[in-house]
């Protein structure tokens, strides 16, 4: 199933150039990684500050697109820069999960939005990259398969947020977009987990 995620290797192009200079200033992949998870804990914590505001909400989808470059760098930095490491293969999938619920929990706490909906999207999230990790512990390769992601995820909450901090009233329209997303998400854990077992038994035959 489509995803946003399909469109990563354009985007790692554009960031090739400035993810080479990184490595030539001595930056790894791990401090990019966790560059991305303390930008997200600075954007949740704004918006716990101020959970009223609207500039909490606009200074999301720009920090969702930061930490979008920063995880495409981490990786090119990673393979194309021999920086790979057991200990970089554990903060890219973990820092993932921890920045994920670090800027979109606080969301819960934004008038007019259901706290359960922000909270059962998080948790799926954590379903669905599980379940994509659980691939490679069946022999099977990394599953990133759609259709909602953790790109996908980040368009959701970002848009929610754009909207809401342009001065879109909360609404029916909140609860739709969330728990539409939050339907796809299980959607997500079956088809990976069934794409997973698909690969693995034919690797095997």
């Amino acid at each position: 199933m489509a995803s946003i995620y399909d469109l990563k290797p354009g985007f790692q192009a554009l960031l090739r150039p400035a993810c080479g200079a990184l490595a030539r200033a001595g930056v790894t992949a791990n401090q990019v990684t966790v560059a991305a998870m303390l930008l997200s804990a600075l954007g949740g914590a704004a918006i716990l500050w101020q959970p009223e505001a609207h500039w909490p909400l606009l200074a999301l989808p720009a920090i969702l697109f930061v930490r979008m470059a920063l995880n495409a760098v981490d990786g090119m930095l990673a393979r194309e820069h021999n920086m790979e490491s057991r200990l970089g293969a554990i903060l890219n999938e973990l820092g993932d999960v921890a920045a994920d619920a670090m800027l979109y929990l606080p969301l819960a706490a934004v008038p007019g939005i259901a706290p359960w909906l922000v909270a059962g999207l998080v948790m799926a999230g954590i379903l669905v990259e599980m379940t994509g990790v659980v691939g490679v512990q069946i022999g099977a390769t990394r599953r990133y398969d759609g259709p909602v992601g953790k790109s996908d995820r980040a368009f959701v909450f970002g848009l929610a947020a754009f909207l809401l901090g342009i001065g879109v009233g909360a609404g029916v329209w909140v609860d739709i977009l969330l728990g539409l997303a939050l339907a796809l998400s299980f959607l997500t854990v079956v088809n990976r987990a069934r794409k997973a077992l698909a690969e693995a038994e034919r690797d095997k035959a």
